[in-house]
């Protein structure tokens, strides 16, 4: 008997252990969810605007008059939620297409930076909603609108080189037209301008062909010249030749006038060695000279 007493005891000891075990488990769960709802409670009512941000109230679909700074911010966690804009600098990429005055086609890739106006946060969210709204609605239309209102004004080409006077035209009138909403527009970039690709063929055909044409100017001209040169340099030996005939003319002429029979007889002398000829003329002369020679007496 004393036996069966004490493993009776034993066996409610353990039962008593364990429903302590499972009281303390159980309420350990129950605190543990108290503690996770009370913290998301906490995190939603926390809200943090990062430098560069500001932040709308919408309380149960109403817009609250205040607008929130950057910091930590306590909301109601019920029926309220905050719309977050940044106030940085946004860089929009579009692309437009539009006629030249001349109708030729030209494509335009355009980069906007823009940014909110700070004191007409509540009126853009009103009018027109976030980011992708304010550029889906008004920064695209408008600049696109812009766009095939100024490069109909010029000819293709003048669009192609006047292309920084086109982008300086383009955002005055788009930083214009943005400012009743409340975006300011700080720099538009034509990052590229092309034109058809029919245009760019017909182009680079007609260069081809200038090419070729100034090309065979060139060798006609050198033609030209090297004709002339011939010419002139004809001319020139023809002058040379009747230069020098004349020159011969000239010297025959006044050679027959100097040379007198005085002067040959003169230049005949000088020229003779003193010898005589086997030979005398019929007169027993010599020729040119008329000198006749000594007499040799016979010896006796």
């Amino acid at each position: 008997m004393p036996d069966n007493n004490k493993f009776n005891q034993s066996l409610m000891l353990l039962r008593q252990s364990s429903n302590n075990k499972k009281y303390i488990l159980g309420g350990s769960l129950f605190f543990g969810f108290i503690f996770l709802f009370l913290f998301i409670i906490i995190q939603s009512h926390r809200v943090i605007i990062n430098p560069g941000e500001r932040g709308l109230i919408v309380n149960e679909g109403k817009l609250d008059d205040n607008i929130l700074d950057a910091g930590v911010h306590w909301i109601s966690p019920f029926n309220t939620t905050v719309k977050i804009f940044s106030l940085r600098i946004h860089k929009t990429d579009l692309e437009s297409t539009a006629r030249t005055k001349e109708l030729q086609r030209i494509k335009t890739n355009i980069v906007v930076n823009w940014a909110i106006e700070p004191s007409k946060l509540k009126e853009i969210y009103l009018q027109i909603g976030n980011e992708g709204d304010m550029v889906d609605k008004v920064i695209t239309p408008a600049v696109d609108e812009i766009i095939k209102a100024s490069i109909p004004v010029r000819t293709l080409e003048q669009n192609l080189t006047e292309r920084e006077q086109l982008k300086e035209e383009v955002k005055i009138k788009v930083k214009k037209r943005l400012s009743r909403y409340g975006i300011i527009i700080d720099d538009i970039a034509f990052v590229n301008l092309t034109a058809s690709d029919e245009f760019n063929k017909a182009t680079e055909e007609r260069q081809i062909a200038q090419q070729q044409a100034i090309t065979a100017q060139i060798i006609a001209e050198k033609e030209l010249q090297e004709a002339d040169f011939k010419a002139l340099k004809a001319k020139k030996e023809a002058e040379e030749m009747i230069n020098k005939a004349k020159g011969e003319a000239e010297a025959q002429k006044l050679l027959q006038q100097t040379l007198t029979q005085e002067l040959l007889q003169k230049q005949a002398i000088e020229k003779w060695n003193g010898q005589y000829p086997t030979v005398m003329g019929n007169n027993g002369t010599l020729p040119i000279l008329n000198i006749a020679p000594p007499v040799v007496e016979p010896s006796k």
